[in-house]
């Protein structure tokens, strides 16, 4: 069966209604004329019927009538046999899931001809990071950002002091980034960009025959994710995919938006009632993978000797002790992401020499590494005369491509002994990633409401999908756990003493925060930032 399946094209027929709730497996699903043994069942007894056909398969299900609303008459045939049984929707569901994921885990399918057979309106969420629109937004984005406890994480005893110590930070840092988001025009372009990337994903949608509503939810600022859940009840959605615009999962990117749905979900009995899945990463994507590959190969033919170039990926860095203690998959993803790239581009008979670093690091503790800076210096020491940037942990052009890469890491670039310089631009619309992204909503449908998260190691074509709540089980159940990053203190200039200090500076931060707030005096007050609402 498993052989039949890779080797022969699937279609589905649907035959009419409204009511069903019936969940097509991805298999079933596309739409190929290679149908062999239509099935008939009396039209009279269904209130509801589907039709699907496989070279060497053939099922048919429909709603009765007469029957519980959650039973399925359904019919399968192979050959010259068939049968016909009464199925709970659950065990068919966990019956016909198996066989989707078979078939996605080793083909692409065409899904340009998909139908939506029934009244499910659908909708598609896409969730990014968000940035300030406009300098005086700068402060309170940085506020909202380092409230996040995935962001700063406090100690159980002290995390009664987020919110000051966010205040404290966003107040502190707000000078230097305005400088930032002023020399790339004033504000970030992230909203702009992944509201077309939202508009351009929706045609693709119903070009490809699935009529669906996408929208936009930022975690840090407009518009947040919680106003484009209001919005989505109020279009009175029904089943809904969930796709962060980061390539690769993260407890600090994915991880955080996600938790944040899980606590809104859990609050609202319309969301609780509402179907869903998510899609938590997606770098493994034949179309993206292209897509990239194709953008790297452009920039490439602009040097004047390409094959002399060093491919240089540079990704956002997270905390080693995400990766170390709480199992975040980030950089195993990442790094499988940069070889399926390079994989593609050798197809293209690219053979260039290529690095992976990390940038954006903050703070005193350590971050994945080899750090973004650190290896450019390297590089140039090293004899690199020509360095082509891509920013592979990003689709969308925004302060740590615009100011971070193009300015600081080229002028570190060019001081190092780095002659040429280029960079990949974010894949932002591009038409086979967005089509992509398209495909990958359509084949996550079946999905919806009949989770799959029984491996989420899994490197199918179609990603791992589960609720929001699983997938946090999944990917960080000890998270609140982690232990300290360094747990022997060494003497010396040491990397250990670093960090030591930097935590008794935090210590002292805290304490003087404490302070302030029982008190109600100190320098915060006298500049103030404290009390925070007058």
């Amino acid at each position: 069966m498993k052989g039949l399946i890779q080797s022969h094209a699937c279609s589905s027929s649907p035959y009419s209604s409204s009511s069903s709730t019936f969940l097509r497996p991805p298999c079933l699903t596309s739409t190929s004329r290679n149908c062999k043994f239509p099935l008939q069942l009396p039209q009279a007894m269904c209130s509801s019927q589907r039709i699907y056909r496989c070279s060497g398969v053939h099922m048919e299900a429909c709603h009765n009538s007469y029957l519980s609303k959650n039973h399925i008459v359904a019919r399968f045939s192979w050959g010259s046999s068939e049968t016909q049984s009464l199925f709970s929707k659950q065990s068919l569901n966990k019956l016909l899931l198996p066989l989707g994921a078979l078939v996605t885990s080793q083909t692409q399918l065409d899904v340009s001809n998909v139908p939506i057979v029934d009244e499910d309106k659908i909708g598609v969420l896409l969730l990014n990071l968000g940035g300030p629109e406009t300098l005086d937004d700068v402060q309170p984005f940085l506020f909202n950002l380092f409230a996040d406890p995935d962001i700063i994480r406090l100690p159980r005893l002290f995390r009664f002091l987020q919110m000051p110590l966010a205040q404290f930070i966003s107040v502190l840092r707000a000078p230097k980034s305005k400088e930032g988001y002023a020399s790339i025009g004033g504000g970030s372009p992230l909203r702009q960009i992944t509201d077309a990337q939202a508009e351009e994903l929706m045609k693709f949608l119903w070009e490809k025959n699935v009529p669906a509503k996408v929208y936009v939810g930022m975690r840090y600022w407009h518009p947040f994710t919680e106003e484009a859940i209001e919005q989505i009840k109020r279009d009175r959605i029904t089943k809904l995919v969930v796709l962060p615009l980061y390539p690769q999962f993260s407890i600090s990117t994915s991880g955080s938006s996600l938790r944040l749905l899980e606590s809104i979900f859990r609050e609202d009995e319309y969301l609780v009632n509402m179907q869903h899945t998510v899609i938590p990463s997606w770098y493994q994507r034949e179309g993206y993978i292209k897509a990239m590959a194709k953008l790297i190969e452009n920039e490439l033919k602009k040097f004047g000797s390409p094959e002399e170039v060093m491919i240089f990926f540079s990704a956002h860095g997270v905390p080693l002790a995400y990766v170390e203690e709480a199992g975040d998959p980030y950089k195993a993803e990442m790094e499988e992401c940069v070889d399926l790239i390079m994989e593609e581009l050798e197809k293209r008979k690219i053979t260039n020499s290529y690095t992976l670093a990390y940038q954006s690091r903050v703070g005193p503790v350590e971050w994945l590494k080899p750090y973004t800076d650190e290896t450019i210096i390297e590089l140039g020491q090293k004899g690199v005369k020509s360095l082509l940037a891509v920013p592979i942990s990003f689709v969308s052009e925004h302060i740590e491509t615009l100011e971070e890469i193009d300015v600081e890491y080229k002028e570190l670039a060019l001081k190092s002994g780095i002659e040429k310089w280029g960079r990949v631009p974010a894949l932002g619309c591009e038409p086979t990633f967005i089509s992509d992204l398209a495909d990958a909503v359509i084949e996550s449908l079946p999905y919806v409401g009949a989770m799959a998260v029984s491996n989420l190691e899994a490197r199918q074509s179609l990603v791992p999908l589960g609720s929001v709540e699983e997938l946090l089980a999944a990917y960080d159940s000890q998270r609140r756990e982690l232990p300290p990053p360094v747990t022997m203190w060494e003497w010396g200039w040491t990397k250990s003493a670093e960090t030591w200090n930097g935590r008794a500076a935090m210590l002292a931060v805290l304490v003087l925060l404490v302070l302030e707030v029982t008190t109600g005096e100190g320098f915060l007050h006298q500049w103030g930032i404290l009390p925070l609402f007058r």
